[in-house]
């Protein structure tokens, strides 16, 4: 018990871990909602390593042109990955409206591209390869109080972004034809969704690494969508069941001396399995209803 009331205490030293864990919990599922919604959930697996692929481009282009200089490596790295993320995202949409190709084709591409860049990027002598590491992996662990301030700063704002436009975003995101008939200018709602998309996933991806920020953008919204509680109050939902996972995860890591992220991604599969067999044997054994013939 003492050990749990020491996590809330202001100068506990892994404070910002638990507060940034939590902050990714809580936004990382709406994103992960909403693409669940759109069938864009293959594309939520590439997304984390085209992230990570953007920040090992950064590492390299700071360490081959620019290596004398100062910069902070949590701005350097969130810029590399926002600028890549966001602009395949813009690139597929574009690509998906002309009806170019088929869509999981180039997602899978995708993939293995990042994948092998990333390694081949961080394959240079001159890049030091714990930072690199470090970076890659997601830095929950040793987050700073500005990392974590901009942390607060950037998710609030996507948080703001999807409280005021949630009504437009649902909407292309469920049903496209409605919404063209409407009138809505569906690719500027896309492109606002995606800009979201890649810099809430690019700040994931720095603070828990790729594996936690895709178990947290697919997890907790199956989990809602297995509650059924209509699609306006599954995201909320979805955002406490991500926050618990992170919490719940933060303390049996610090319990059992395990990694944070890897717990946090087994809690919530535990949870999906319960909800999953909960429900199965509901359906099984619930008696059906005898209609009275009088």
């Amino acid at each position: 018990m003492n050990d749990v009331l020491q996590i809330f205490d202001p100068a506990y030293v892994l404070r910002n871990a638990l507060y940034g864990g939590l902050l990714c919990g809580m936004v990382l599922p709406i994103i992960g909602g909403l693409m669940y919604v759109r069938r864009m959930v293959f594309l939520g697996v590439a997304l984390p390593t085209l992230s990570a692929a953007g920040i090992a481009m950064a590492i390299f282009w700071h360490a081959t042109f620019h290596p004398d200089t100062q910069h902070s490596d949590f701005g350097l790295a969130l810029l590399g990955s926002t600028i890549l993320t966001t602009g395949t995202l813009s690139l597929l949409a574009v690509l998906e409206r002309n009806g170019r190709g088929v869509v999981e084709g180039r997602i899978g591409v995708l993939y293995v591209l990042a994948g092998a860049l990333t390694i081949l990027l961080l394959a240079s002598d001159r890049i030091p390869e714990a930072g690199a590491l470090n970076a890659l992996k997601g830095q929950i662990i040793a987050i700073s109080d500005a990392d974590l301030q901009l942390l607060v700063v950037c998710f609030t704002v996507m948080a703001v972004l999807l409280w005021g436009f949630r009504k437009e975003l649902l909407l292309v995101s469920v049903d496209r034809d409605l919404a063209i008939s409407l009138g809505k200018q569906v690719w500027v709602w896309d492109m606002l969704l995606y800009g979201i998309v890649g810099i809430t996933i690019s700040l994931g991806v720095l603070v828990v690494g790729p594996l936690v920020t895709f178990g947290f953008l697919l997890l907790p919204p199956m989990i809602a969508m297995h509650v059924k509680l209509g699609i306006w109050l599954a995201p909320v939902v979805a955002a406490v069941i991500g926050m618990a996972m992170a919490f719940g995860g933060f303390l049996v890591s610090y319990q059992l001396d395990w990694p944070t992220g890897p717990t946090n991604v087994v809690i919530g599969c535990v949870l999906l399995g319960f909800m999953s067999v909960g429900q199965w044997c509901l359906k099984k054994y619930r008696k059906p209803k005898v209609i009275s013939s009088h």
